[in-house]
Parts: structure tokens; C-alpha cells; sequence
């Protein structure tokens, strides 16, 4: 078990028998964009007490639930069912909720999921062009004044998109999912994505995710996650670091406690305070919990 009290900033809960929720990502025909073939953890469920019994030897004091609703007719729904885990069983701490920021009723939408106590903020996954689109900014400028974070998933080619966003507003906590979703182990890609963190590490207000790796590396080693896991605290520094697990997406790749213990290892050579904020402190403030 790793020493350190742990927050995951970034997991996943489904059902697929829920007559309000849909999750595209995990029908039957369905391929992941970057994993292709998920078989193995298309449940029919994945509830709040499956995700307990996995991280019940990993020191996990808190998490943070991110949309996995797709395609849902209303997001609202997902909150309301994450919120009734959170009343009954404690988890999660926090909710980050799917809002389709560039439609009309996105104020609207925004001030229903508010009305559940652990929401604390939003994620729409658009990228590309679709973030300069002004019906999306102005849906995004109305997260600073309900004291909302963003969660963003974008590869490194959106970053002058979201350098644009941020210096736009200064006022909402952006927090980069899954490290930029790194896709080739090269040494040019790698080169290439350190620069463009390095870049969108300079506004104080961006904030950013270890998570997601071991879908880019299934096969995944200490030594392999190693080199993108100490660039990213190297730019951003450990006062804007957080870790999450993507569980269970990344249970492809590896049991809950060997994630844990990897990451725990990987920054070892940090101070006892470094440490503790990048695996709690600092999701502790971000996400208000």
C-alpha cells in the first residue's frame, strides 16, 4: 500500500441496464479511439462498490467522478445517479459532469447539475477548431463565476486553443486530462509533446492530470511511465500536479494497487510535502473537497 493518502482525480462508474444513461464508448460494436479493442471491461455494470473493492488496499481517501455518460439525452441524469453513490456509500467526493457548452440550454443544464452538492465541474470533449467556436467560449465563460473547473481532453496539437482559453480565463482552474493523451513512444514525439507542456504550463491557472498513461502503453513498466510523469511535474511543477487512474479503462493495463504503488515510486525523490501535494493536497483545493 502506498503511504500516502491518495485522491483520484480522474475515474469512471457505468451501467448499461440504466434506461437514462447511455455510454456509447461501451456498447457492443463499439472501438476505443486509442485502446481499440475494450472487451474486457465492458460490464454490464460498474457501480461505486466495485471501485471501493479495488482501491481498498491503495490508501484512497477521495476521488473525483468524470463523465462516461456518451450520448446520453440528458448529462443531468449521470449526475443525479453519481450523486446517489456519493449520499449512500461516500464516493465520490467531487463530480465533473458532462455540460455541450456551445448549445443554448448549457446555462440551464449547468445551474440543474448544481443543484447536486458534489458537483465541481465540467467536461465536454470537443478539440480542434471546435474550442475557438464562440457559442463554446461563451459556454465555458459561465464555469468562473459558478466556481467551476474544467477538465480538458485535448492531444498537444490543440494547445494554442486552450493557451487561448486560459488567458481568457484567468478566474477557472483548466485541469489537462490524461497528459495530453501522449500516442507514440518516439523520441521526436516525445521531444515534440514536452515542448507543448512546457508552453501550456505557463498560465497559472492550467493544471495537469498524470492519468491515462496505460492506455497509451498497456505493457506499461516504472521505466516507461517514468520519463512522462517527472516532465510533466518537471513544467508544471508539483503545486499543479494531480494524479488519477482512469479506472477502470487503465485496468487493461495493470491491477489498481500496482498503478498506485508506480506512481508513489516514481516521484520518491520529492519532499514528503511535494508528495502529498500531488497525490491530495493539491485535488483537495482544485476540486474543493
Amino acid at each position: 500500500m502506498a503511504d500516502l493518502p491518495f485522491v483520484d482525480t480522474h475515474f469512471h462508474l457505468h451501467d448499461m441496464k440504466n434506461p437514462k444513461l447511455r455510454y456509447s464508448w461501451l456498447e457492443a460494436d463499439s472501438v476505443h479511439p486509442i485502446i481499440d479493442d475494450i472487451d474486457a471491461i465492458k460490464s454490464q455494470k460498474y457501480r461505486i462498490q466495485d471501485y471501493v473493492a479495488e482501491i481498498r488496499f491503495s490508501n484512497v481517501t477521495k476521488a473525483v467522478h468524470v463523465q462516461a455518460a456518451l450520448g446520453i439525452d440528458d448529462p443531468v441524469e449521470e449526475t443525479r445517479w453519481v450523486q446517489g453513490f456519493a449520499d449512500e456509500f461516500g464516493y465520490p467526493q467531487a463530480i465533473i459532469a458532462e455540460c455541450r457548452l456551445a448549445q443554448p440550454d448549457a446555462p440551464a443544464v449547468l445551474e440543474r447539475h448544481l443543484t447536486f452538492p458534489n458537483m465541481r465541474g465540467v467536461r465536454d470533449l470537443v478539440s480542434g477548431d471546435r474550442l475557438a467556436d464562440p457559442a463554446w467560449q461563451a459556454g465555458f465563460g459561465l464555469l468562473g463565476g459558478l466556481n467551476l473547473s474544467a477538465c480538458i481532453d485535448v492531444s498537444y496539437e490543440d494547445a494554442d486553443h486552450v493557451l487561448a482559453i486560459a488567458s481568457r480565463h484567468l478566474g477557472t482552474p483548466i485541469v489537462l486530462d490524461h497528459c495530453l493523451y501522449p500516442r507514440k513512444q518516439t523520441s521526436e514525439y516525445f521531444s515534440a509533446w514536452a515542448e507543448t507542456i512546457r508552453r501550456l504550463a505557463q498560465p497559472e491557472n492550467i493544471h495537469i492530470k498524470i492519468s491515462g498513461l496505460g492506455m497509451f502503453d498497456l505493457d506499461w513498466t516504472i521505466d516507461s511511465l517514468r520519463p512522462w510523469v517527472l516532465e510533466c511535474i518537471d513544467a508544471f511543477g508539483p503545486a499543479r500536479t494531480v494524479f488519477g487512474t482512469n479506472w477502470p479503462v487503465d485496468r487493461l493495463a495493470s491491477s489498481y494497487p500496482d498503478l498506485i504503488n508506480a506512481y508513489d515510486t516514481i516521484i520518491s525523490g520529492f519532499s514528503q510535502a511535494e508528495r502529498q501535494m500531488m497525490f491530495s493536497h493539491n485535488a483537495e483545493r482544485i476540486f474543493r473537497i
